[in-house]
Protein backbone atom coordinates (compact mmCIF):
# COMPACT_ATOMS: atom_id res chain seq x y z
CA UNK A 1 0.00 0.00 0.00
CA UNK A 2 2.86 2.35 0.79
CA UNK A 3 4.30 1.82 -2.68
CA UNK A 4 0.99 2.79 -4.29
CA UNK A 5 0.78 5.94 -2.16
CA UNK A 6 4.32 6.94 -3.09
CA UNK A 7 3.57 6.33 -6.78
CA UNK A 8 0.34 8.33 -6.56
CA UNK A 9 2.24 11.20 -4.90
CA UNK A 10 4.77 11.10 -7.75
CA UNK A 11 2.02 11.23 -10.36
CA UNK A 12 0.40 14.15 -8.55
CA UNK A 13 3.67 16.09 -8.32
CA UNK A 14 4.58 15.33 -11.92
CA UNK A 15 1.19 16.36 -13.27
CA UNK A 16 0.48 19.46 -11.21
CA UNK A 17 3.81 20.77 -9.95
CA UNK A 18 6.74 19.85 -12.20
CA UNK A 19 7.44 22.62 -14.75
CA UNK A 20 7.77 21.55 -18.39
CA UNK A 21 11.36 22.81 -18.55
CA UNK A 22 12.40 20.23 -15.92
CA UNK A 23 10.90 17.25 -17.77
CA UNK A 24 14.15 16.45 -19.56
CA UNK A 25 16.11 16.54 -16.30
CA UNK A 26 13.45 14.38 -14.67
CA UNK A 27 13.86 11.81 -17.46
CA UNK A 28 17.61 11.57 -16.82
CA UNK A 29 17.08 11.30 -13.08
CA UNK A 30 14.60 8.45 -13.62
CA UNK A 31 17.05 6.66 -15.90
CA UNK A 32 19.86 7.03 -13.37
CA UNK A 33 17.69 5.74 -10.52
CA UNK A 34 16.61 2.76 -12.63
CA UNK A 35 20.23 1.90 -13.44
CA UNK A 36 21.20 2.10 -9.75
CA UNK A 37 18.20 -0.06 -8.79
CA UNK A 38 19.04 -2.78 -11.33
CA UNK A 39 22.71 -2.70 -10.27
CA UNK A 40 21.77 -3.09 -6.59
CA UNK A 41 19.46 -5.97 -7.42
CA UNK A 42 22.33 -7.65 -9.26
CA UNK A 43 24.63 -7.16 -6.28
CA UNK A 44 22.06 -8.72 -3.94
CA UNK A 45 21.58 -11.70 -6.26
CA UNK A 46 25.33 -12.08 -6.72
CA UNK A 47 25.87 -12.29 -2.97
CA UNK A 48 23.64 -15.38 -2.71
CA UNK A 49 25.78 -18.47 -2.26
CA UNK A 50 23.58 -20.85 -4.25
CA UNK A 51 22.39 -18.39 -6.89
CA UNK A 52 23.36 -20.44 -9.96
CA UNK A 53 21.93 -23.65 -8.49
CA UNK A 54 18.68 -21.89 -7.61
CA UNK A 55 18.52 -20.36 -11.08
CA UNK A 56 19.08 -23.73 -12.73
CA UNK A 57 16.40 -25.38 -10.61
CA UNK A 58 13.70 -22.92 -11.70
CA UNK A 59 13.28 -24.66 -15.02
CA UNK A 60 11.85 -23.79 -18.41
CA UNK A 61 8.30 -23.01 -17.27
CA UNK A 62 9.47 -20.47 -14.73
CA UNK A 63 11.55 -18.78 -17.39
CA UNK A 64 8.57 -18.78 -19.73
CA UNK A 65 6.32 -17.33 -17.03
CA UNK A 66 8.82 -14.51 -16.55
CA UNK A 67 9.63 -13.76 -20.20
CA UNK A 68 6.13 -14.02 -21.66
CA UNK A 69 4.57 -11.20 -19.58
CA UNK A 70 7.60 -8.99 -20.23
CA UNK A 71 7.33 -9.53 -23.97
CA UNK A 72 3.58 -8.93 -23.98
CA UNK A 73 4.01 -5.76 -21.91
CA UNK A 74 6.68 -4.42 -24.25
CA UNK A 75 4.53 -5.20 -27.31
CA UNK A 76 1.50 -3.53 -25.73
CA UNK A 77 3.46 -0.39 -24.87
CA UNK A 78 4.87 -0.28 -28.41
CA UNK A 79 1.44 -0.64 -30.02
CA UNK A 80 -0.23 1.89 -27.73
CA UNK A 81 2.57 4.40 -28.29
CA UNK A 82 2.17 4.11 -32.05
CA UNK A 83 -1.62 4.47 -31.68
CA UNK A 84 -1.33 7.62 -29.56
CA UNK A 85 1.29 9.15 -31.88
CA UNK A 86 -0.99 8.65 -34.90
CA UNK A 87 -3.92 10.04 -32.95
CA UNK A 88 -1.86 13.09 -31.96
CA UNK A 89 -0.79 13.66 -35.59
CA UNK A 90 -4.43 13.53 -36.76
CA UNK A 91 -5.42 15.95 -34.03
CA UNK A 92 -2.66 18.40 -35.04
CA UNK A 93 -3.72 18.22 -38.70
CA UNK A 94 -7.29 19.18 -37.81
Amino acid sequence: MLILLIMAAGVFVGYFWLPKKLCRLNTWIQLGCTVVLVFCMGVVLGMRKNFWEELASLGFWSLLLAVLPMGCSAALVFLLTRFWEKRKEKKEES
